[in-house]
């Protein structure tokens, strides 16, 4: 049997040894390494599946992290506690904190009251979370080797083997990773020792009462730093390579949000403090007799007299009077966010940093799964190089549901536990897109990476729901999830517009919003698109796509345009035109009818609409009644026959048959169907 082959797998014995060696491993199918967020949210799929696991953590408690970051204790992640709505669905889309799970007392909401929430908080829910659903994690164990055993009759053709700062031994079949990027990027110049760490850094503002201050980096940690210390120095200046980019002007969370950013203030009204921009790797700081710290230039270092002192040292504003930090600094702060840890993996794992951007990430597929080692999945923080600036898979909001996904995608490789899904008439087809892009906040959290999927079965009359299914690997859809698709698939999915994100873009600009149905496809918010395929893509037609498309060309494309309520339940601007396009796609009729309308199609069309096949000529339907026959008299889709009309002049106190009966014994005669006039009634 071929390593890869989706079916229950007997697990090891729980004691083994290592093959040319006498250590004792103790198995477990899935070793977790990490009980931060996307640790515990993993192992929590896990032991709801029944599976073998185990959580290493190296502190003695869980969320280690949040018990340090963010140095000034605020939160970033929104804790929207009211939303006017009762659907827990729809509520996950303003709850940036809570984890996924069945106890409704692991609701963040419950934890704190502040929009931006304490990280305290944090760490008191991920504790709650960790005891409550008696996750088993193992604390105060952290992993410092991780290596490869080849096996052939392992679950992917070899073993993990880890090792803890006891030495102890561990072996599994699956491993994930969920340590998230806590190692601090740190760039190195000359000078560079004069620099404090955001890590280290006091977070008293009195100590930096009257001083002058330079900060290295411009995200949130750096803007966070500032906001700290803002109302207590003479002047703050904030260096980095790259401009400012704003969260709401990107739409990526990422970046910097506005409860930070009372530096740009004071910056553009012309407070003092100020954004410069430059390499660093370009920079040197040299420290005068007195302690202060001046800016220099790398180049002016090189050629230096190194026993004259400073006094030897060439400074910018010797040849440029004006330069712009000519003033000395009392303290220069580095606050260049965080990286993977990569000095615990063996070569023979192949994790390999990423590129450019994205090099603070390990090198990961779309699935999750690392490009070097089959059955070595990243979860979390660390996974982020998937949606990196383009979506929230890097923070709990959004790997919450990355890691369901994750969890899915192995319980049907070593489990044979096909993807979740539910089989509809496909006259359901409407109401079902309908339902989720209005309250899943998978869908709508993950934008552009997780979309569901709906696989059509043989001649459309029926189809399958998935939901939440990774696009990047849309081509191996069949394998992934032992679900078929033989007769052609939408896909839907949310999108921003093509060119509303950037940190250059005016996203404030007057008409920045789209109204009109027939103009959906230039909505610039947040809006569900739906794809059509005839057929499954194939892996080079997802290779060849547009880099700004998530996915290759379909055969048609519906965009349901954009809601200022984020509410696309309007008949005229939303379903309607979405069940148009849907009935061009299928080349059939998907509304409801009165079964006096499929009497009468049964008699002039050679196929009648689904609704009326696998209702009416199935002698399905509604049950005759007094209230029916009213509602469609009042509707005028029947005439008012009364009463007297059958019975002459006698009075209905003569007969104990019931209108109901009359109802169900009396032909009543049928006028012909009326044109519909607008889109109203054909609704």
């Amino acid at each position: 049997r071929s390593p890869s082959a989706a079916a229950p797998l007997s697990a090891p014995p729980r004691l083994s040894r290592a093959r040319g060696t006498a250590a004792a491993f103790l198995y477990h199918d899935y070793c977790v390494i990490g009980a931060g967020p996307s640790g515990l949210q993993a192992a929590y799929f896990l032991q709801r599946a029944g599976r073998d696991y185990v959580i290493f953590e190296r502190s003695h408690a869980p969320g280690s992290f949040f018990a340090l970051y963010p140095r000034h204790r605020k939160l970033i992640s929104i804790n929207k506690r009211y939303t006017g709505k009762s659907n827990s669905e729809f509520n996950l889309r303003h709850d940036w904190n809570s984890l996924l799970s069945h106890d409704r007392r692991l609701l963040f909401r419950r934890y704190s009251r502040d929009f931006f929430p304490d990280a305290d908080a944090m760490v008191r829910y991920l504790e709650d979370f960790a005891s409550l659903l008696k996750l088993r994690v193992q604390y105060n164990t952290a992993i410092v080797h991780v290596m490869l055993e080849k096996d052939r009759q392992a679950w992917n053709g070899h073993y993990f083997l880890l090792t803890d700062q006891d030495r102890q031994n561990y072996k599994c079949s699956s491993l994930l990773v969920a340590t998230g990027t806590w190692v601090p990027n740190v760039v190195n110049f000359p000078g560079s020792e004069y620099v404090e760490g955001y890590e280290t850094v006091s977070i008293n503002p009195e100590d930096f009462a009257g001083q002058t201050v330079l900060i290295l980096g411009r995200g949130n940690s750096a803007f966070e730093t500032a906001e700290n210390i803002l109302g207590v120095t003479n002047f703050i200046h904030m260096v980095s390579r790259s401009r400012v980019r704003l969260s709401w002007a990107t739409h990526y969370v990422g970046d910097l949000r506005a409860i930070n950013n009372g530096l740009l203030d004071t910056y553009q009204l012309k407070s003092l403090d100020g954004l410069l921009e430059g390499d660093l790797e370009d920079l040197a700081i040299v420290k005068d007799k007195k302690g202060k710290l001046h800016i220099t230039l790398r180049f002016y270092l090189e050629n230096r007299n190194t026993s004259g002192g400073i006094d030897s040292i060439t400074l910018p504003q010797d040849e440029l009077d004006n330069f712009a930090t000519r003033a000395p600094y009392d303290r220069v702060i580095r606050c260049l966010g965080w990286k993977f840890d990569f000095s615990i993996y063996n070569r023979s794992l192949r994790m390999m940093p990423g590129k450019g951007n994205k090099k603070k990430y390990p090198q990961i597929k779309p699935s999750y799964e690392s490009r070097g080692t089959r059955g070595l999945f990243v979860l979390g923080t660390a996974s982020h190089s998937v949606d990196f600036r383009k979506s929230a898979g890097g923070f709990i909001h959004g790997f919450r549901y990355t890691t369901r996904a994750v969890h899915r995608l192995l319980e049907n490789r070593h489990h044979g536990v096909p993807w979740p899904s539910t089989v509809y008439p496909i006259t359901q087809l409407t109401n079902s897109i309908i339902k989720r892009v209005n309250e899943a906040s998978g869908l709508y959290q993950m934008f552009s990476v997780l979309a569901d999927i709906i696989l059509l079965r043989e001649n459309a009359t029926a189809f399958e729901y998935l939901e939440e299914y990774p696009v990047g690997v849309l081509a191996e859809l069949e394998m992934q999830t032992g679900r078929k698709a033989p007769s052609g698939l939408f896909v839907i999915i949310m999108e921003y517009g093509r060119n509303f994100s950037g940190a250059d873009k005016d996203v404030f600009y007057y008409n920045r919003a789209v109204g009109e149905a027939q103009h959906a496809w230039q909505s610039n918010f947040l809006h569900p698109v739906i794809y059509f395929y005839k057929h499954l893509p194939t892996e080079r037609e997802m290779r060849l796509q547009h880099p700004d498309w998530p996915l290759p060309r379909p055969d048609a494309v519906h965009h349901i345009v954009e809601d200022f309520l984020t509410d696309w339940t309007a008949p005229n601007a939303h379903i309607l035109p979405l069940r148009r396009f849907l009935e061009n796609c299928l080349s059939t009729d998907l509304r409801n009818f009165f079964a006096e309308s499929c009497f009468l199609f049964a008699f002039t069309h050679q196929k009648l609409p689904p609704f009326c096949r696998q209702g009416y000529m199935r002698l399905q339907g509604l049950v005759g009644s007094e209230g029916l026959r009213r509602h469609a008299v009042e509707a005028g889709l029947l005439e008012d026959y009364t009463l007297t009309d059958f019975l002459g002049d006698r009075t209905p106190d003569n007969h104990k048959g019931s209108q109901d009966r009359l109802l169900r014994d009396h032909m009543i005669p049928v006028r012909p169907l009326q044109h519909l006039v607008n889109a109203k009634d054909e609704l």
